[in-house]
This record gives C-alpha cells, sequence and structure tokens, in this order.
C-alpha cells in the first residue's frame, strides 16, 4: 500500500501533516513509514493501523493518523494523542509482535 495520512488531499499535504507530527512528539527521522503495528498491551494484543480506529482497549474510535519508530518505542498518533494534544500512544519494541510498512 502506499503511503498516505488520512484526511490528506494528496501526497504534498501526506508530507506535510506527516512532518508536522513527527516535530511535535520529537521523532526521528523516518527512513520507512508504518502502516501496521502489532503488540502486547497490558496483557491484550492491540494491533493498529493507519487509518483505522485504535483498538477498544483505548476506549476511543479516533482514527490513527500515523505510527512512529522512535527507537525503544513505536509511538502511535491520532487527532487528540499525539497530532494536536496530549502524548502519543507508546508501543515497547519488546512487546511489539508485527510491524507492516508502507511500500
Amino acid at each position: 500500500m502506499d503511503f498516505f495520512v488520512p484526511s490528506s488531499s494528496n501526497s504534498a499535504q501526506a508530507e506535510s501533516v506527516f512532518s508536522s507530527i513527527a516535530q511535535h512528539i520529537a521523532a526521528p527521522s523516518q527512513e520507512k513509514r508504518i502502516h501496521k503495528l502489532q503488540w502486547k498491551h497490558e496483557g491484550e494484543i492491540c494491533a493498529c493501523e493507519v487509518g483505522e480506529s485504535l483498538p477498544e482497549v483505548f476506549r476511543t474510535d479516533e482514527k490513527v493518523l500515523a505510527i512512529f519508530d522512535c527507537g525503544d518505542v513505536f509511538k502511535v498518533c491520532t487527532p487528540s494523542r499525539g497530532a494536536i494534544k496530549f502524548d502519543p500512544i507508546h508501543a515497547s519494541k519488546s512487546a511489539v509482535i508485527d510491524v507492516e510498512f508502507f511500500d
């Protein structure tokens, strides 16, 4: 699948939004863009995908805007978790089961 950011109308806007979120959460440069992530969170297996709603355990149906590799953790960003305000969801690399990248 080609890289996108939900609600972006074209690839230039998607790149701009992605860069803005990365700057907001202090993410390093991303060699590859993450499309899907699966990890263990509080004993449950969670999966998230850019453009889809967060898993029920997070008690919101917000769409995932971007997922960043930030060293020891992955940061999952939604409009109110990392993109505009508050902290993103953290998935420790030691708890990660699978990572899928955009083409």
